[in-house]
């Protein structure tokens, strides 16, 4: 049996002992009182031919043991073997003998099963290190090659320590074997400039082509604590894409704390309302104050004297017995959340940069083991959790920022380059605001492209709804004042609720919602309030009833919320296919976009040069834009009829396109914070807009949009060829239907002439992404 690396190694190893029992005798010719105190060992060493020839055969140490013990003696003092971690073995090699007392205790709490190996080392480093050393040694090339090699260890009750290790090979040499390669300088210059080159490294150095003979000593020391934080300051860079930190981090701090069973959270603050709250961080950390928990606690409910310390001094706070605590407050909602969760000691480290306070970082044990003189240790790590937090805090205001300029502000990123140039005609040295007058943010020259996809009468449906939850509720009212007792004049406020009931027979009128709610509301539930408090009887009736009612608008909201959920759902999936799909065709050529939700969904398309004067223009953009409004009107409308059967209330959508012939331009308005057509010429286009979905068929009362069909409007015959020929591709790929007509159009003010294509869609096709609109 012979020793053998972890991994291929240019080394062919041989345990010596020829140097250090060569120094020995040389002390000895020097000094009388050495030699006599090693005689012994000098004696016995020569009537063993391996310590000089190599040491193969790892039974040897066995075999040998009490005398290795005599010959190390000045090597591993006894009296100090209990105190330091020490060892002889080979550099990089996992075998060691002749360990100290306290290594060998560190490796029986490791248990049977571990496997002592140096962390992060891999075998192409563990063979250039090995090659590195022949470079030093043999070719006195004056290689720096030190780094920190780390064994991790678990203790006895599972913790891991970290242990850093230094060589002493001054007993150590090495020596060319029959089939090494003798190396010139520019072989050595090769590989000094080729690290990573593993072939390289392997044909210079041969594996087994050398031999490392004698033995090093090895002295451990142990790093935890700093490891622990290195370890920490690099999975915190990573926070945000670490699906296991929290775990790791909890490993990372038992190491500092060396507590078993510790665990790390965080709780946010809200300084303004001394509360403590719930954030996105905690996605990554949980809260153990909050957890589980369905709202969010003042401080001040909590322990007083405790938390007044935490935010006013914003220094750490400990609570070493948290049983003692849940006696001392058994009100306190912290308290007593913390106390059944099983916490029996916590630290409390207040998160702060630039004098702000951003929330609490939690440190637990199940054991009454954390007090003041340990929280002491987040000295070290503090600075790295106050940066992390700082920057996962600005990293989700960027976020929000970015959702917020997406949904609620008007500057697309087609146009936001424009912004952002005249914002920096603005800004000076030191970020100081110059005085320049503010120009006016213009596009010249775009092709507008209109659509709707509007909720087809749904006028007439929200009043049905109102007039279905206003009658539910005047009815409601009507049976229950026949119940109640003691009602001074029940006749009166009977005869009141039936006029209302005839006003709904009639056609809904626009003040007669209002006139109702305010009636049950200043009439009807102040006399309801009087009426409880007479009886027992009359409570539980009237109880029951606003149980029944909204608890927000205090009355019968059913069918009206079926109303308004339907058209939330439909509207959030058109906007959501909308907004995706210009998305991906922003690539070809950049063109300005807006949405706006109403009973339906409308949207803007403007293109033009001067959208992006850095590109080149042509109308192969205008019409690829055309082709692909087309394809996702139709894709909204099919995408529809295949879920609306799931909407709470049956709703149809009618579709729209407005081809206009010209160009026109758009300007920002600054008061409105949006972009509109400029000029009394191009207004007219916005009047088009305003009434194409309410135009008629020439000659009857038909409205021109349709459930089912698709409405082309048009003023020119140009557009109308350009369109019958994108509508002829959908027919062909089975999106449109062959049914064309041409119908004109009812002259409205401001619209004169137009006529429309109008096709239906055909819902069988299976050509469109059903899945990735939400569904409605």
């Amino acid at each position: 049996m012979s020793f053998k690396p972890a991994f291929k190694s240019p080394f062919v190893l041989s345990f010596s002992f020829e140097k250090l029992l060569n120094q020995m005798h040389q002390e000895s010719e020097k000094d009388s009182d050495y030699a006599i105190s090693h005689a012994s060992v000098l004696e016995k060493a020569a009537q063993i031919p391996e310590l000089l020839t190599g040491i193969n055969d790892p039974n040897f140490f066995v075999e040998h043991r009490d005398f290795l013990k005599e010959l190390f003696r000045d090597l591993f003092p006894p009296l100090l073997s209990k105190n330091e971690i020490k060892a002889a073995g080979f550099p990089f090699y996992n075998y060691f003998f002749n360990p100290s007392e306290r290594f060998k205790k560190i490796l029986q709490n490791a248990g049977q099963d571990f496997d002592l190996f140096i962390n992060g080392m891999d075998p192409h480093q563990y063979y250039v290190i090995s090659c590195c050393l022949i470079l030093r040694d043999y070719y006195k090339i004056p290689i720096n090659f030190s780094m920190p090699f780390i064994f991790d260890i678990p203790n006895e009750e599972g913790i891991i320590q970290h242990y850093r290790f230094l060589n002493n090979i001054d007993f150590m040499e090495i020596k060319p074997l029959g089939n090494h390669k003798e190396l010139t300088e520019s072989d050595i210059k090769e590989l000094l400039e080729n690290y990573d080159d593993q072939d390289l490294w392997l044909e210079k150095f041969p594996p087994e082509s050398w031999e490392l003979k004698g033995f090093a000593l090895i002295t451990f020391y142990d790093a935890t604590v700093e490891i622990a934080v290195s370890n920490l300051k690099s999975k915190l860079i990573n926070i945000e894409d670490d699906k296991n930190l929290k775990n790791e981090i909890n490993s990372i701090f038992r190491s500092i704390f060396m507590i078993s069973d510790l665990e790390v959270g965080y709780t946010a603050v809200n300084v303004a309302d001394n509360t403590f709250v719930r954030s996105p961080i905690n996605y990554i950390l949980d809260s153990f104050m909050l957890s589980g928990s369905t709202s969010d606690f003042a401080s001040e409910i909590t322990w007083e004297k405790g938390f007044k310390t935490l935010l006013q001094s914003r220094k750490y706070f400990t609570f070493s017995d948290i049983d003692q605590i849940y006696k001392d407050f058994p009100q306190s909602h912290i308290a007593n959340h913390i106390y059944k969760s099983g916490i029996k000691s916590i630290i409390f480290a207040p998160i702060i940069k630039d004098k702000r306070i951003l929330g609490i970082f939690e440190i637990t044990s199940k054991q009454k083991s954390l007090n003041s003189i340990l929280a002491n240790k987040m000295e070290i790590v503090m600075p790295y959790l106050v940066d992390t937090m700082e920057r996962l805090y600005v990293g989700l205001e960027t976020k929000l920022q970015a959702i917020i300029h997406r949904e609620y502000t008007a500057i697309h990123p087609s146009v936001l380059w424009k912004f952002r140039e005249e914002a920096e005609r603005h800004i000076e040295f030191y970020d100081v605001e110059s005085d320049l007058p503010y120009q006016n943010i213009k596009f010249e020259n775009l092709t507008p492209l209109y659509g709707q996809t509007d909720i087809k009468n749904s006028s007439i449906s929200r009043n049905s709804a109102i007039k279905q939850d206003l009658s539910i509720h005047l009815m409601d009212i009507e049976i229950l004042f026949q119940k109640l007792n003691s009602c001074k004049d029940p006749n009166s406020m009977l005869a009141k609720i039936h006029s209302y009931l005839a006003f709904l027979e009639d056609d809904l009128k626009a003040d007669t919602e209002t006139k109702i709610q305010h009636f049950i509301s200043s009439k009807v539930h102040p006399l309801l309030d009087e009426l409880k408090i007479e009886n027992a009887e009359n409570n539980l009736l009237i109880t029951s009833y606003f149980k029944n009612l909204d608890p927000t608008t205090q009355s019968v909201y059913h069918h009206r919320k079926r109303f308004d959920e339907s058209v939330s759902l439909i509207n959030r999936g058109i906007s959501h296919l909308l907004d995706k799909r210009q998305e991906e065709q922003q690539k070809i050529f950049p063109f300005y976009y807006e949405r706006f939700k109403t009973d339906g969904v409308e949207h803007n398309l403007y293109i033009g040069s001067s959208l992006a004067p850095q590109l080149s223009y042509s109308d192969v953009f205008l019409k690829n834009l055309k082709l692909w409004q087309l394809r996702v009107v139709c894709e909204t409308e099919i995408i529809f009829q295949t879920q609306k059967a799931k909407l709470s209330f049956p709703l149809e959508v009618t579709s729209l396109i407005l081809a206009y012939g010209g160009t026109l331009n758009i300007q920002f308005r600054m008061d409105e914070k949006r972009f509109d057509v400029d000029g009394s010429y191009n207004a007219r286009y916005e009047v088009i807009k305003k009434r194409i979905d309410k135009a008629l068929v020439k000659n009857s009362q038909e409205r021109l949009v349709q459930p089912g069909k698709l409405s082309i409007v048009f003023a020119q015959k140009s557009e109308r060829d350009d369109y019958l020929k994108y509508v002829q591709l959908l027919q062909n790929e089975g999106v449109l239907k062959d049914d064309i007509e041409i119908v004109e159009l009812e002259n409205l003010q401001g619209m004169v002439g137009f006529q429309a294509i109008r096709v239906s869609y055909n819902y069988c096709v299976r050509n469109f992404n059903y899945s990735f609109i939400p569904e409605i």
